[in-house]
């Protein structure tokens, strides 16, 4: 006789609900792709978090709704950042939590020390802003970086205004301002090394993500 272990029940359970999301089309869309892994992987954090069906349950819904998605629309924007950024240096990336990544260095964007936009960098902004605002489900962010020339107290400001200065040009490209977070990360994550000038304008940089959510359904 098979003894059971309501222990793993939920374990099971949770990864027979992803399996089952992830297989409930035969030609599933990237749309449905996220939103089923999205769901199936909140529901096992769920478990994890509680080893309970109702902390299943809750852990589908965060999921669901916290996933991104990689729609015809964040394809078409890739296509034409990459265009549009093509010789900059400028590196246009889908990420694997299906955001559109600009990683933008300083041949383009800063000069040692500054946080005023170069000039070159104003037609890749531009082009960013554009269509945004028919985007409802979209959301951007965008990340000021440094080298480690100086120290966290000088560093860490200027990343911080690095990000404004990005953030305040496509506000005034008609851009919704409320729909833009800004980090600053210092020195703190460099690309490069520090120790040699091309390193350094490698690490001085912004990066900027475009996200699109999960429609929500009525």
């Amino acid at each position: 006789m098979i003894q059971k272990n309501p222990k793993n029940t939920p374990v099971v359970l949770s990864l027979c609900v992803l399996s089952v999301l992830m297989a409930g089309c035969a030609n599933p869309t990237s749309e449905q792709k996220g939103a089923a892994t999205g769901a199936g992987l909140g529901a096992l954090a769920g478990v994890l978090l509680g080893d309970s069906r109702q902390s299943a349950a809750i852990g589908a819904a965060v999921g669901a709704l916290g996933g991104y998605v990689w729609s015809k629309n964040m394809e078409d924007k890739k296509q034409a950042m990459e265009k549009a950024t093509a010789g900059t240096g400028v590196v246009v990336t889908q990420t694997q939590d299906n955001q559109l990544k600009l990683n933008i260095p300083s041949d383009i964007s800063f000069d040692s020390g500054r946080y005023n936009i170069k000039p070159n960098l104003q037609p890749v902004l531009d082009q960013f802003a554009q269509g945004l605002n028919s985007q409802l489900n979209t959301e951007v962010r965008i990340v000021g970086h440094t080298d480690s020339t100086g120290s966290d107290a000088v560093n860490n400001p200027l990343s911080v205004n690095r990000a404004e200065s990005a953030r305040d040009y496509l506000v005034s490209r008609g851009v919704d301002g409320r729909r833009i977070a800004i980090e600053g990360h210092g020195a703190k994550q460099p690309l490069a090394d520090n120790t040699t000038e091309v390193g350094r304008a490698k690490n001085r940089r912004i990066e900027i993500y475009l996200a699109e959510r999960q429609a929500s359904k009525s």
